[in-house]
């Protein structure tokens, strides 16, 4: 398994969970890290993704202000911070990874080849 998603659970609405992408990928720093959610009956939807290095982040309308994605290149972890849940947020997140240098409103729109399995997060009203 080179992407495991961990950290997520049921929260009430307001919460807040801490998302974590474990990745065996080598040269993990040379990838983009991505963050996507799949609500029941809905199709998967960008999230958040930040480039190679951390400086730069992209967020969708739904997580600007709320989310936040960061990485540890040290670690090869991806972490995505959810503050002010809501029921709406609940889905289940992917987190995924490629090997790319591009940074901004693309990150959002790329196919990312590699994908770990997701981890429920639930926000009760």
């Amino acid at each position: 398994v080179q992407l495991q998603a961990s950290g997520g659970g049921l929260v009430q609405a307001g919460g807040s969970l801490r998302l974590s992408c474990a990745s065996s990928l080598p040269t993990f720093s040379e990838y983009a890290g991505g963050w996507f959610r799949e609500a029941p009956g809905k199709e998967r939807k960008f999230v958040a993704a930040i480039n190679w290095n951390g400086v730069c982040t992209y967020y969708a309308d739904s997580a600007k202000g709320r989310f936040s994605v960061t990485r540890d290149n040290g670690k090869n972890t991806v972490h995505l911070q959810m503050n002010n849940l809501e029921p709406e947020d609940t889905a289940i997140y992917y987190c995924a990874m490629i090997r790319t240098r591009v940074c901004g409103p693309a990150m959002s729109k790329m196919i990312y080849p590699n994908w770990g399995r997701g981890t429920q997060v639930t926000v009760s009203s």
